[in-house]
């Protein structure tokens, strides 16, 4: 996954895959990751594991494809 915020990014930028939901403007999931998408899921708590493999597996019917975006330090 990839997106045009990573093109700004900089060394030691934090990044986060974003999933946005289809049916509730300004909702959406968050969940560090590489710069790349990839969530380590040992390092979520138990309830960020579970909605994460939620959103998942919903892609396309309750979120959008997720977005990795560069966060501000």
């Amino acid at each position: 996954m990839s997106s045009p915020a990573l093109s700004a990014a900089r060394p030691g930028t934090i990044y986060e895959l974003r999933f946005r939901s289809l049916f509730d403007t300004g909702r959406a999931l968050a969940f560090p990751c590489d710069a790349h998408g990839k969530v380590d899921e040992s390092r979520l708590s138990e309830q960020a594991r579970h909605n994460y493999q939620r959103a998942r597996k919903v892609i396309g019917k309750d979120w959008a494809t997720p977005m990795v975006l560069a966060l501000v330090n």
